[in-house]
């Protein structure tokens, strides 16, 4: 079965996400950024979420994981909880 790992940056609007990952794409590092502005508890270690397989997070998360390309920063992506970046560092099909 599918398995991935990957870190995310969760805030509010869609535009302080763009801000974001355009700031991720001008350099600054994705890890600090998370720290900073992630409104998830994972924020202070990253964002990194661990491994997981297809199912434990919500559709429009693991529709990215599952067939984004890796170490490329994705979003903004729009769930029920707000606005995601989303970096794919590791997948087994």
């Amino acid at each position: 079965m599918a398995q991935a790992s990957a870190r995310h940056i969760l805030v509010e609007t869609e535009e302080v996400c763009t801000d974001l990952k355009e700031q991720i794409e001008g350099g600054k590092d994705f890890g600090a950024i998370a720290a900073e502005f992630s409104a998830c508890p994972s924020g202070k270690s990253g964002g990194v979420l661990g491994s997981f397989r297809p199912g434990q997070m919500v559709p429009e998360f693991d529709k990215v994981v599952f067939s984004g390309d890796l170490n490329k920063v994705h979003g903004p992506v729009k769930t029920q909880f707000g606005y995601h970046l989303i970096e794919i560092t590791s997948r087994e099909d």
